[in-house]
C-alpha cells in the first residue's frame, strides 16, 4: 500500500535539513563553551530539556501544516526555561497548569476554522459510543484535552475534517460510512495524545504524518487488492509525544 504522497518527500527533506542545521548547531555552541568562548554561566539552558522541547516545537512549526502542537512544545520549554536564565520568586510549577489551559483555550478559540461552519457536526450519545452524522458537506471536527471519546460515523459520505488531541484521545469508527470522490482529507493533531481511525479494508489510505518522539502507522489486518483508486483518504498531520493507527475489522 502507497503510504506516501507527492508532498511527503519534500516535507521529509524540509524535517531534515532543519534537524541537521540544528544539530550543527549545537555542535558549535559545545565547542564554544568547551574553548570558553562563550560564558559557560548559559551552558546548562542551552544544553537543557527546555532547550529541547523548545527545539522539538520549532521543528514542527517549520515543517508542518499543523501548528498547535509546535507552538504547545515551545510554550512548554519556553515557559520552564525562563527561572534558568531569570531570577524569580515565585513558583513556576503553581503557575504551569493555569498557564497551560488558559493557552490551550486561547489556541481553540483561536485556531484556523473554528468560527467555520465546514468543520460543524452533531453527535449524539448512543451508550458509550457517539454516533456522529456528519453535516455541512461531509466534514467533521473533533477536539479533545485531558479527556477522550469514542465514535462512529454512519450513513454518511465522509470527505474529512480535523481531529485535535492534547493529552487526550480518539477513536473513529469509519466502516459504516463511504468514502467521498477523489482526495479526502483528514488533518490529525497530536500532542501527548492518540488516534485510533478504523476504516473498511477497501479503502486507499495514504499517511503523510509528521512525528516527533510518536508515530503513526497502517495496522490494517487485511487489505483488499484492487483498490479503487478514484477515491483516496489522506490523514496528514503532526504527532509529537503521541500517534495513532488505522485499523479495519
Amino acid at each position: 500500500m502507497e503510504t506516501s504522497n507527492q508532498n511527503y518527500p519534500r516535507q521529509k527533506r524540509m524535517k531534515k535539513g532543519a534537524l541537521g542545521a540544528i544539530v550543527i548547531l549545537a555542535g558549535i555552541l559545545l565547542l564554544a563553551f568547551n574553548f570558553e568562548i562563550l560564558s559557560g554561566d548559559f551552558r546548562h539552558v542551552i544544553f537543557s530539556w527546555q532547550m529541547l522541547l523548545i527545539t522539538i516545537g520549532v521543528v514542527s512549526l517549520s515543517t508542518s501544516e499543523s501548528r498547535t502542537p509546535g507552538l504547545i512544545l515551545v510554550f512548554i520549554g519556553g515557559f520552564f526555561i525562563i527561572p534558568e536564565i531569570f531570577d524569580f520568586h515565585i513558583s513556576f510549577v503553581k503557575l504551569f497548569w493555569p498557564l497551560l489551559l488558559i493557552g490551550l483555550g486561547i489556541l481553540i478559540l483561536f485556531r484556523k476554522g473554528f468560527i467555520s461552519d465546514r468543520w460543524r457536526s452533531r453527535k449524539i450519545m448512543s451508550d458509550t459510543i457517539n454516533t456522529v452524522n456528519i453535516v455541512d458537506e461531509g466534514y467533521i471536527n473533533e477536539s479533545n484535552i485531558f479527556s477522550g471519546s469514542k465514535h462512529k460515523v454512519v450513513h454518511q459520505v465522509f470527505k474529512g475534517g480535523k481531529i485535535s488531541n492534547i493529552f487526550g484521545g480518539t477513536e473513529i469508527d469509519l466502516t459504516q460510512s463511504t468514502l467521498g470522490e477523489g482526495r479526502n482529507e483528514l488533518i490529525i493533531e497530536c500532542v501527548f495524545g492518540g488516534v485510533t481511525v478504523i476504516v473498511p479494508s477497501d479503502w486507499k489510505v495514504v499517511l503523510n504524518i509528521s512525528s516527533i518522539m510518536g508515530g503513526f502507522s497502517d495496522k490494517r489486518t487485511y487489505i483488499k487488492e484492487n483498490l479503487d483508486t478514484s477515491r483516496i483518504l489522506v490523514i496528514k498531520g503532526s504527532a509529537i509525544f503521541g500517534g495513532g493507527e488505522i485499523k479495519s475489522y
